[in-house]
């Protein structure tokens, strides 16, 4: 899944406004204007099944911009903030959250920040999948929820994660 449709997803699933996605972007460190976050929110034409339908007026490569791994995490962070408020950093810890450098997949690192975020408890999470019709253990939860080298890291993978927004979606919007 692509970082894109992860953002198109979680704004749909959990209802936020324009407005309130360019100070989340504000909140993780990264200064996008209204019109660069309808441009994220939008699909490339590539993504598209049936291209003739979209022929003569396609959006163009130049009215998509492509939401990076970095992009995505930094709005994960703002996120955080936007729900929770800011949190004081501690003495010798840096005053906004740094990229991770490590390459655990995106999808993890979706489901930890959004259970911080939203103040999710493991029930409610596993709640939210079991609306999107997949059941997932405590085990499997815990194993995706866990940092990336331990040794019960399970990568999570895309079907998770979309369902996951999915039963989002479904919990949040009836």
């Amino acid at each position: 899944m692509e970082n894109n449709d992860i953002l198109i997803r979680l704004r749909y699933a959990l209802d936020i406004k324009d407005t309130d996605m360019v100070e989340i972007f504000k909140f993780g460190g990264v200064e996008v204007t209204k019109e660069e976050v309808l441009k994220i929110l939008t699909k490339p034409k590539d993504s598209y099944d049936d291209e003739d339908y979209y022929e003569g007026d396609v959006a163009e490569d130049e009215e998509h911009i492509k939401c990076t791994n970095s992009m995505l995490e930094s709005f994960l962070n703002g996120f955080i903030t936007f729900k929770r408020g800011k949190q004081e950093p501690k003495p010798g810890q840096p005053d906004t959250p740094v990229p991770s450098k490590s390459k655990e997949s995106i999808n993890n690192q979706l489901l930890k920040k959004v259970k911080i975020a939203l103040a999710l408890t493991s029930e409610d999470m596993l709640d939210i999948f079991e609306k999107a019709g997949i059941t997932v253990t405590k085990g499997e939860l815990s194993a995706m929820l866990r940092k990336e080298g331990h040794k019960n890291y399970k990568q999570c993978l895309d079907k998770y994660a979309r369902n996951f927004l999915k039963g989002l979606a479904l919990k949040n919007r009836g």
